[in-house]
C-alpha cells in the first residue's frame, strides 16, 4: 500500500499535493470501523457508508445491540471503534523511519488532530501566511512537518505545522511529473456493499 507509515518518537517532512486531475477530490474524508475479529483474533476495517450518505449496517446493529440486545452482543459490538479520517497525496522530503520513501509520493491518512492544523492552513488564522503555499512544491512553497509524540496509549500529532524552512529545487518538469503521479484517494478503500458488510458482522463479531 501506498500509505505513509508513521511512529512516534519521530518527525516527517512533506509538502501536500493537490490531486491534479481532479482538485476537489484533493482530500478524501472518510469514516471507517475497526475491531479485533472475534472469529480470527486479526483486526479488521471497513469503510463506513456514512462516508457516502448511505446506509451503513454495522452502525445499525451497533445502535440495536446498545439498546435491546444481550450483554454479550453490547460487549462485542462495544469494541467496534467508528474513527473519522482523511486521505491526502503528500511529497516525501524526510522519512527518517524508511529513508527509500523519500522523493516518493505518498498517501497520508490522518485523524482530527492533522485536519485541525491543515484547515487553519488553508482557510484560518494561518491562511494569510500559508493558504495555497501548503500545495506548492516550488521555492515558494511550504513544508509539512509531521511530528509522531507518544501519549499514553495513542500517538499524538499536535506537535506539527507548517514550516517555511528547507526550500525545495525541484524543476518544473519535475513537480509537474510529481503532481501527475498523485493517487486517486477515493479507491484506496475497498467500498463494501450493504449485504458484505452484514456478512462481515456475521463473520467477525458473532
Amino acid at each position: 500500500t501506498e500509505i505513509l507509515k508513521t511512529t512516534a518518537g519521530n518527525t516527517y517532512t512533506i509538502r501536500l499535493l493537490p490531486y491534479s486531475k481532479d482538485p476537489s477530490k484533493t482530500f478524501f474524508h472518510h469514516y471507517t470501523h475497526g475491531w479485533n475479529s472475534f472469529a480470527t483474533g486479526k483486526y479488521v476495517q471497513a469503510l463506513s457508508p456514512t462516508t457516502f450518505n448511505e446506509r451503513d449496517p454495522i452502525s445499525e446493529e451497533r445502535f440495536r445491540a446498545m439498546r435491546t440486545g444481550t450483554e454479550d452482543e453490547k460487549s462485542r459490538m462495544g469494541a467496534v471503534r467508528r474513527s473519522e479520517k482523511w486521505l491526502v497525496n503528500v511529497y516525501v522530503i524526510d522519512d527518517p523511519s524508511n529513508p527509500d520513501n523519500n522523493g516518493k509520493v505518498k498517501i497520508l491518512r490522518y485523524g482530527k488532530q492533522l485536519q485541525k492544523i491543515i484547515m487553519e492552513a488553508i482557510e484560518g488564522e494561518d491562511s494569510e501566511e500559508y493558504g495555497e503555499k501548503i500545495f506548492d512544491l516550488g521555492s515558494e512553497g511550504v513544508n509539512f512537518k509531521v511530528k509522531v509524540e507518544q501519549q499514553g496509549d495513542y500517538p499524538t500529532y499536535v506537535a506539527s505545522r507548517f514550516t517555511t524552512t528547507n526550500k525545495l529545487k525541484l524543476s518544473e518538469d519535475e513537480q509537474k511529473a510529481i503532481y501527475d503521479s498523485t493517487y486517486d484517494l477515493t479507491k484506496v478503500n475497498s467500498i463494501k456493499s450493504y449485504d458484505e458488510l452484514k456478512q462481515m458482522i456475521d463473520d467477525h463479531i458473532y
